[in-house]
Order: structure tokens, then sequence, then C-alpha cells
């Protein structure tokens, strides 16, 4: 059973039973109180009129009846009272009953008190009809029978009133009930339009269509945005993956060309090219390193590639790097502009391929006689390491882009450098696999900063000696000519 039945069902049970507990409550509970009420008044004035004192056994078996004035001229117009005889014939009746001749109740001269209502001339009348002994006492001889009784054209217009309450309860309940059958299958709709178009893109593997009702600000607001967002992530993956597989294709189709066009062409020679060799080698490290960064970010993506994390010094660990780079060919101007003390909790090894990474890419893109220059500081609780370059920019349109794998501004130039575009997507994945994060801010003919942000690291309070510090503060302003080689991207 769907939902939608079972809500409906559920409203159906739901709306019966109030209605039947309204009506029950309703009828029972109200009436049964007016009419205890009524029949208690009547015993009460019936008990004061056969109190003891009030009837006398006179001379011949003649009763004489002594009733207080306001009862025997009872003249409301809702309350009635009679005595009569043992035979049944009337000897008092209050003045209410001027115009009427008979009993109130023919049937009720018994033996036992008893409550009834009857109808005289189509007029409703609650009658209590009362034996009455001799002192009161049962075991005497019966003298009479007392009748009192109260109109009750109240009690019946209360009745009248109650069905009329049912009936609109049952109105009320019966319109609420279609309301919910009818308003049930609409509220619904947009589900199965998402269900729909759900299915739609499973059987059309097309990632690119989304489901409606995304611009609501309701429940199904919410899931269809959460579904959109779903399957944009979904088809921007997809297009990942399938742009990952065309350059890697592409990159391992290039050496592999390159391989196979020397070897053929020592092959014609019969004997081993230097030049050939130089270019086998030179794709074969190629190969080997974008195998390498591969390797490292599917393992990355698995979860299993783990981060040998310890206490680092990050300033000592970029002048190492710093140091690396001092065979680089072709003049490219680097200095290290400001270096605080800071200290991280990470892996050495991935720290040092983070900074080589981005100091080895500013370097790319740098012209002759540019600049890199590279900062490392400590700022509200963050080691912020900076690499700012005045190379050749990055347009606006792709810099949300270049931290994807195998994404290149400039494809031919790129792999002319000697890169394979997943440098920047592994320093990402460092930074981000440490607590931190890596931004971009780069203008056309201007240059390019990444900045590294990482959780600085506090460590005990430790004495530090004035020749510490001065060579803390020899760490700024240093500046050294490296030559530009092809190196990881």
């Amino acid at each position: 059973m769907s939902i939608q039945n079972r809500l409906l069902l559920i409203y159906t049970l739901i709306f019966s039973a109030a209605f039947i507990i309204f009506a029950l409550i309703i009828y029972f509970f109200p009436s049964n109180r007016i009419l205890a009420e009524i029949d208690n008044d009547l015993q009460t004035l019936a008990d004061e009129v056969v109190r003891p004192g009030n009837f006398e056994m006179g001379p011949g078996g003649m009763v004489r009846v002594s009733i207080p004035e306001d009862l025997v001229t009872l003249r409301t117009a809702s309350t009635f009272l009679l005595i009569t005889n043992e035979k049944g014939e009337i000897l008092a009746r209050s003045g209410s009953l001027s115009n009427f001749d008979g009993l109130l109740d023919p049937d009720g001269l018994g033996e036992e008190p008893s409550f009834k209502l009857v109808t005289p001339e189509d007029t409703s009348v609650r009658v209590l009809s009362q034996p009455i002994y001799m002192e009161n006492d049962t075991s005497r001889p019966l003298i009479g029978y007392l009748q009192v009784g109260r109109l009750i054209s109240t009690f019946e217009s209360f009745n009248r009133l109650l069905a009329v309450a049912m009936l609109v309860g049952f109105a009320a309940a019966t319109a609420s009930l279609f309301l919910a059958v009818w308003l049930t299958p609409s509220l619904f709709r947009p589900l199965d339009d998402i269900a729909k178009t759900a299915n739609q893109i499973t059987r059309a593997d097309d990632l690119s269509l989304r489901v409606p009702y995304s611009d609501r600000t309701d429940e199904i607001g919410v899931l269809a945005r959460a579904l959109n967002q779903t399957l944009e992530r979904l088809d921007r993956q997809f297009q990942t993956q399938q742009r990952l597989l065309a350059d890697v294709s592409h990159e391992l189709r290039t050496p592999l060309t390159a391989i196979r066009g020397n070897v053929d062409l020592m092959d014609r020679m019969g004997e081993g090219d230097p030049i050939s060799l130089e270019s086998i080698r030179i794709e074969v490290d190629r190969m080997t390193r974008l195998v390498g960064d591969l390797t490292l970010l599917a393992r990355a993506d698995a979860g299993g590639l783990p981060l040998d994390k310890k206490q680092i010094e990050l300033d000592n660990l970029l002048f190492e790097v710093y140091r690396q780079f001092s065979v680089i060919e072709k003049p490219v101007e680097v200095s290290i502009t400001a270096v605080d003390q800071v200290c991280v909790m990470g892996d050495p090894d991935r720290l040092k391929q983070l900074f080589i990474n981005l100091i080895d890419n500013a370097i790319k893109y740098t012209p002759d006689g540019g600049q890199v220059m590279l900062s490392l500081s400590k700022l509200d609780g963050w080691a912020q390491f900076e690499v700012k370059d005045t190379g050749l920019g990055i347009p606006a349109e792709d810099l949300p882009h270049i931290f994807d794998r195998f994404y290149r501004v400039d494809k031919a130039r790129t792999r002319a450098l000697g890169g394979s575009g997943l440098g920047l997507s592994i320093a990402k994945w460092v930074a981000q696999a440490h607590g931190g994060d890596i931004f971009v801010e780069s203008e056309v003919g201007e240059g390019t900063t990444f900045t590294v942000r990482l959780p600085a690291y506090v460590p005990m309070k430790t004495a530090v000696s004035p020749e510490s510090e001065t060579a803390t503060k020899t760490r700024t302003n240093l500046r050294l000519p490296f030559r530009r080689q092809d190196t990881q991207n």
C-alpha cells in the first residue's frame, strides 16, 4: 500500500473515531445530567409534601392533608403537584393544574416510586409518582399517592440542539475527510514528479536533468534542492572521470609514441643513438612521474594513504625546500621575503611535496627576469605560506578549475614544460589532509598568489638564546638566482 493510501486510511479512521466519541459525549453525558437534576428537584419537592405531620386520618377513614400554602398555590407554569387517595381520586392539586382534570401519570399509581416522561396534551412532562403511607411508614396503611411533575421543554430544546450539533459535527468531519482525500494526492504529486524525473535520469543516463520544485521553501523544496545538488555533484564527478580517462590516455600515448619512434629508428640504424636514448629516458621519467602521481591520488581517494604526523618546524622545512631549487637553469629571481617560526602537526614528506609543487609551478609560469616570492607567517592560530609570482597569471574563468586533475590553462605549453596537470591537485589534497586549505588569487599579466593555511601547533615554551633570535631575524629578505629546468608539477 502506498504512503498516500495509508494516510487516507489513517485520516478516515481518525475522523470516524473522533466523531463517534464526540457524539457519545454530547448525547449521553449532558442528557443524563439534566434528567438527574430534574429528578432530584422532583424528589425534593415530594419529600417536602409527604413529610410527617402533613397527613392525618379522620373519622370514617377520611384523610386530612396539611400542605404548606406555597406548595398548594404553586402556579409556576413548569411545575405541577397533585394528591390522590388510595383509589386514585384527586384530593388536591396545585394552581398550575386548575384546568387539568386527570392524573399526570395514570399508570404511576404503584407500590414503588417511579419517574416517567409523559406527554399530556402534547406537552412533555417529567413525573414522579410516589405512594403515601401514614406517618411516612411503609408498614402503615396506604393513604394515597403523590404526583409531582415538571415541564421539560428546555430539555427537548437541548436535545434538538444536541442533534443539530451532531449533524454539524458529522458534516464537519465529512468535509474534513473529503478535503483530506482531495488534497492528499495534490500534496504527493510533487513527490511523484520527482520520482518520475529520477527514473528518467536512471533510464537515460542523463545527469544533466534536474528534478522540479527546487524553488519551493517547504520540505519538498529542500528534498528537490538536495537531489539536484547530488545530481550536480555526480554529473561533475562523471565529467571529471571522463576527462581523466581521456587525459590519462593522451598523456600516456604521447611518451609511448615517442619511445616507439625512437626504438624503430635505432632498429633501422642497427645501433643505439644517444639522442634517441636520451629522448626515451626523458619520456620514461615523465611516465614514471605521471604514474606515481596517479597512484598517490588514487590511494588518497581510497583513504589508503596514511599521514605520518609529527611536530614540524615549518620554517626549517621551507628552507630545506628552498635549497633544493639551487640547480634550476635559466635565471629566475626567487626570494624569501619573510619567515616566522611556526610549528604544525603534519607529515614532513607530504608538506615538502606541497611546497615543491607550488614553487615549481610558480617558476614554470614566471618569465625570464621575473620574481617568485615566498613567505611564511603565523596569523590567528594558522600557519600561512604564500607563493607569489610575477608570471603570466590565470584567467578568471580558469581559476575555479585549476585544482582539478589534468586541468591546464595552456595544455600545449604546460606539456612542453613537463607538467602533467596533477601537481596542484596533489597540493590541495595535502593541505586539506592536514586540516587546512589552499587558495589562489591571480590577474592575467600581473602574476598569481597561492596561499596555504594550516593549523598552527603551539609546543611547550622553551628558553630561547640570543643567538637563536639573531638566527631567526636573518631568515628574511633572502634572494638567490635560480635557473629553471623541467621539474615535477
